[in-house]
């Protein structure tokens, strides 16, 4: 079944599905419309294990299930997608993720009268589904018109998601923020790409990855107008990401936004940033991406450190894990443009288990919220909840031991692959980074202390344990935190290719090369 659409039809499920739950969801009972969405994004789970027997990884050819259709002849635009280790592992994630935040949601905003209409939750569960078919497309999209359109498209369900579904009296405010800085880079976005398919082949396929990268090979741009086209998309993933100083509007949306949403608002569409850098600035402007690392590298260090130290000082629990992932987004920049094979493998690997521990880390604390009688976000508001909740207590400190990279955790292995990688080109950089690896120590440590630990208060003497449906939702992710810190070679083996390639196509000297891999899994089981 090789010649079976196997990557648009992970498209269309989740948005047709979409279509079936908004249809039937205005007249079947409310209670019925959970059940569809779950079943929806089962049914596409199906799909994502079928695209996956038919991916291998040691093909000499990085992208696979390759489909190319016209779509805008006028424009040179194609609905021409595939994926290479990273994309699967991406696209995995966000299909994974999403029944489990379906899972997290299941009771909220439900009535029990058997009422019919598509009601508060049904309509945020159609932006969830379809905010999963942008997702998958964004990451196999191989024409960058379709990429962009992709990336400018997300924008709308979040906007929703968190301006409409969110909690507190800022949620407008922080919705409004983020689309005001998404659209702004993707303004910038949109400027670069009409630049690079002026300076391409041009024709009905011009907007085409794979040729435009061996056009470019041949006919480079001048070094100005490469640099300035580079800066172009590096600035829209750079707030997508988001690095400093572009990272403000993340902990506004992720304390506003519901938990399921900060999940895969941080853990999953935040990666396509990281995950544009790599496929379309490296390959596309590598002249310029080698002019530029120094500064980008600089960047990452200071929001590794900078993201560290406000974690520490947050009194909220949504901007605490915000903040956190502003420091693990620097550890993915910095893997990317310290341009050493080991880095790149470890950025690509660290993309995925922080999507992971990431949202774990978020769901847990919506079940935690869920719990205070005023569902307050403030961690002083808790205390001692490991003598009435010991199973909720235990999960959120695996969770939590995850974000500060614990050896025998899967971010321990990509975290630890980035500063090898770093330490062979840049030693300075890659000792700085070393430090948030204490200062995440503090800032995990020093939550579950306040949180979970101590005299518990007393509206919170009677707080229930983790559900069975709750125990459901975050089981995977911890399974799969300790399944790939303890044997990681089938991730490891889906990266190693297109480090490869990124490394011939940036054409820089491998100073830690791939073969390194082996050794730094290893270095997970000590």
């Amino acid at each position: 079944m090789t010649d079976f659409p196997w990557l648009t039809t992970l498209v269309l499920v989740p948005a047709v599905g979409a279509l079936v739950v908004l249809a039937l969801g205005r007249t079947a009972a409310r209670s019925r419309v959970r059940e569809m969405a779950l079943a929806i994004s089962l049914v596409e789970v199906g799909v994502l294990f079928g695209a996956l027997t038919q991916f291998d990884t040691g093909q000499s050819q990085v992208h696979q299930l390759a489909e190319t259709h016209a779509w805008i002849p006028q424009l040179g635009t194609s609905w021409a997608l595939g994926a290479d280790g990273v994309s699967m592992l991406l696209v995995a994630l966000a299909v994974g993720l999403v029944p489990l935040v379906i899972g997290a949601a299941w009771r909220e905003n439900l009535p029990t009268d058997g009422s019919k209409g598509l009601g508060h939750t049904g309509t945020y569960l159609v932006l969830i589904l379809l905010l999963e078919a942008f997702m998958v497309t964004v990451f196999v999209a191989r024409d960058v018109f379709l990429f962009y359109v992709v990336f400018e498209a997300m924008l709308i369900p979040v906007y929703f998601m968190i301006g409409g579904f969110g909690t507190g009296a800022q949620r407008r405010f922080a919705a409004v923020k983020f689309l005001i800085f998404s659209l702004a880079g993707g303004l910038i976005m949109l400027a670069a790409v009409i630049a690079l398919y002026v300076n391409g082949p041009g024709g009905e396929r011009g907007f085409l990855i794979d040729e435009l990268t061996g056009y470019l090979a041949q006919n480079p741009m001048g070094t100005s107008t490469e640099r300035l086209i580079f800066l172009g998309f590096f600035i829209a993933f750079a707030i997508k990401a988001p690095i400093v100083p572009v990272h403000t509007w993340l902990p506004d949306a992720a304390q506003a936004a519901p938990a399921g949403t900060s999940a895969l608002l941080v853990g999953v569409l935040d990666k396509v940033g990281t995950f544009g850098m790599l496929a379309l600035c490296l390959p596309l402007f590598p002249t310029a991406s080698v002019w530029a690392a120094p500064v980008i590298v600089v960047l990452a260090v200071v929001s590794i450190i900078y993201g560290a130290l406000l974690a520490i000082g947050q009194s909220d629990l949504m901007r605490l894990i915000a903040y956190t992932s502003v420091s693990h987004f620097g550890f993915i920049v910095l893997g990317i443009f310290s341009f050493t094979s080991l880095s790149i493998s470890g950025s690509s690997l660290y993309m995925l288990n922080h999507g992971i521990s990431t949202g774990a880390l978020f769901l847990l604390a919506g079940f935690l919220i869920a719990r205070h009688p005023e569902r307050s976000q403030r961690i002083a508001d808790y205390g001692g909840l490991q003598k009435v909740a010991p199973v909720l207590a235990g999960t959120f400190l695996v969770a939590g031991l995850s974000a500060l990279s614990l050896p025998g955790l899967s971010t321990f292995v990509s975290e630890i692959m980035v500063l090898l990688g770093t330490f062979a080109t840049s030693r300075s950089a890659a000792l700085f980074a070393v430090v948030a690896v204490v200062l995440a120590a503090l800032y995990v440590l020093m939550t579950y202390q306040r949180v979970f630990t101590g005299k518990v208060p007393d509206e919170l003497a009677a707080t229930p344990d983790l559900s069975g449906r709750e125990r459901w939702v975050v089981a995977p992710l911890l399974a799969g935190l300790v399944i790939l810190g303890v044997y990681p070679a089938p991730a490891l083996d889906m990266v190693r290719e297109p480090a490869q390639t990124t490394m011939t196509a940036i054409g820089v000297v491998d100073a830690a090369p791939a073969d390194d891999l082996a050794t730094a899994g290893e270095g997970s089981d000590s």
